[in-house]
């Protein structure tokens, strides 16, 4: 990502387990102002459904997603 697409939070969820990284995502976000990116890396496998589940059902968007290893990392753009 270039300094353009800095993300303006980062939420560090590695080694937490449901429900904890879908909780720090939905706190995160609502410290943003919209048309920011927060950016949460996450190893929990349940936190891939339930992070594009929440982001889908609240309607902010997923505009990158990277997996290596275990490590999940999502960019979200919220949107309103």
């Amino acid at each position: 990502m270039g300094p353009e697409n800095k993300p303006t939070a980062v939420v560090d969820a590695i080694g937490l387990y449901c429900p904890m990284p879908i909780m720090m995502t939905r706190e995160a976000i609502e410290n943003l102002d919209v048309g920011e990116t927060l950016q949460v890396e996450a190893d929990d496998p349940a936190a891939e459904e339930d992070i594009r589940r929440w982001a889908g059902r609240v309607g902010h968007k997923i505009v990158k997603f990277e997996k290596n290893d275990r490590v999940m990392r999502f960019c979200i753009r919220k949107m309103k």
